[in-house]
């Protein structure tokens, strides 16, 4: 079974960044492939501590323990298909989801490319400024992972400041739903 693993790298659970990738999975799970959503909200993750133990050890494992990075990469590992979530904090994505790209990048390239031609999506939520800053970073580790991006009918990003905001974004929501749509046919092509 095809599997999409979503990780929602906001401070705030169930809020704007969860509302947009919902909207994706619910275009995912009606061509019956199976999601997953990781919040990282409240969890601890450091970033990368450049000990390169990942590629002497070759476990698939980041070498750095007490935290949920190899969870997150244990799942990615596991799906074929991997999102990363963001609101925009000063013109970029969060630093629990820059975290996960670090640790999870590391271990990936240690262990010959684990994430290589797997699909990869980037989803925004913003107030104002800084989304296409925050889709670049992520959208460059799907990039560098040798992983192919799904586009959408716009960038893929969703409007709006308190929670729940976002579900007045027709066009984000719109955005969202074709993004999950043209995942979902990418991973049936390249998961025959």
């Amino acid at each position: 079974m095809i599997k999409v693993v979503a990780f929602n790298g906001s401070a705030r659970k169930d809020g704007n960044t969860t509302i947009l990738i919902e909207q994706v999975f619910h275009e995912l799970e009606k061509e019956g492939i199976k999601t997953e959503l990781v919040q990282l909200a409240g969890q601890k993750l450091q970033g990368c501590i450049g000990c390169r133990k990942c590629f002497t050890n070759k476990d698939k494992k980041c070498a750095v323990t007490g935290d949920i990075a190899n969870e997150c990469i244990s799942k990615m590992i596991a799906a074929q298909g991997i999102i990363f979530g963001s609101p925009v904090y000063f013109a970029d994505c969060t630093i629990q989801i820059k975290a996960l790209m670090e640790r999870a990048g590391m271990v990936g390239s240690a262990n010959g490319d684990l994430y290589k031609y797997k699909a990869g999506a980037s989803v925004v939520s913003v107030r104002r400024g800084g989304a296409i800053h925050a889709f670049d970073t992520m959208n460059h580790f799907f990039s560098i992972k040798q992983m192919f991006i799904t586009g959408s009918s716009y960038w893929n990003m969703g409007i709006g400041r308190e929670p729940g905001d976002v579900r007045k974004d027709e066009e984000g929501l719109l955005t969202m739903s074709n993004l999950g749509k043209n995942m979902a046919w990418l991973l049936k092509k390249i998961n025959v």
